[in-house]
């Protein structure tokens, strides 16, 4: 087994204590960047995101638009994706409420990524987190192996994006025991815990320290809207509200002292 990162040991909890209600969330995954991809269309729609997300308690909002590094050079994306935040920050400056928005990418896995130089400025405000996203087919050795070469050459840390995407292509725990031997955290989208169909594999991989950080992927106010609120509560009714907080401090951890204030 790699060795984990030390920050990544936060993410293996021991005891579960009884939490308090209205717990701050952290939403982890979002496309809420205005006319950056297939996600908002405007600074007005990711202003009614960000107050649907105020309303259910998020604090803090992860913006990561999708990154196809065989459609479009790194430099190319950090530009747009500059003038993006830009106009919603200036959108965000005549509002009051609203929860802190941070910025990365969600970048499509490729071979040799691991050597791709600018891969840190595609990290989750300008930190170490790197969000990934795995293609829909079945997962090789040597991509796998490529998560764990992205720690051991650059120091980043990656995080699968939305796995319960492929929990009806593959086997889901083996999938997950694979990804167990790997120095990387596991983001799942709210609807594996609202689905009826996946919420008991949900459960059961959060309460054996295989979920660690939970994202809307939400991309607009109606047919992919932020749903945090009900993921929280199947979470608090099934399992423990204490789980909530681990999750958040997750979260805060890995974005720590470079997030925007």
């Amino acid at each position: 087994m790699l060795d984990i990162p030390k920050r990544l040991c936060y993410a293996v909890r021991e005891d579960v204590g009884k939490g308090e209600s209205m717990l701050p969330l952290f939403d982890f995954h979002s496309h809420i960047l205005p006319a950056m991809d297939d996600g908002s269309r405007s600074a007005e729609q990711s202003i009614a995101m960000l107050r649907a997300e105020a309303e259910q308690g998020v604090r803090v909002v992860a913006a990561t638009p999708h990154f196809y590094p065989h459609r479009e050079a790194p430099a190319s994306f950090l530009k747009r994706r500059a003038r993006a935040e830009d106009t919603l920050r200036e959108a965000m400056a005549t509002q009051e409420g609203l929860p802190r928005v941070v910025v990365g990418a969600e970048v499509y896995a490729f071979e040799g990524m691991s050597d791709c130089e600018d891969l840190p400025r595609l990290t989750l405000a300008g930190g170490d987190a790197l969000l990934v996203e795995m293609p829909m087919s079945a997962w090789s050795d040597r991509l796998l192996s490529e998560l764990a070469q992205i720690h051991e050459k650059q120091g980043l840390i990656p995080i699968v994006a939305h796995l319960d995407r492929y929990v009806n292509r593959f086997n889901a725990r083996r999938t997950v025991e694979r990804l167990a031997h790997l120095p990387v955290f596991i983001q799942v989208n709210t609807t594996f815990f609202t689905a009826r169909s996946t919420r008991r594999l949900a459960l059961e991989l959060l309460c054996s320290n295989r979920v660690h950080l939970l994202g809307s992927d939400c991309h607009d106010t109606e047919k992919r809207p932020p749903n945090m609120a009900r993921a929280a509560k199947q979470i608090a009714d099934k399992a423990d509200p204490s789980w909530i907080s681990w999750i958040y401090q997750n979260s805060m951890e890995l974005i720590s002292e470079n997030a925007e204030r």
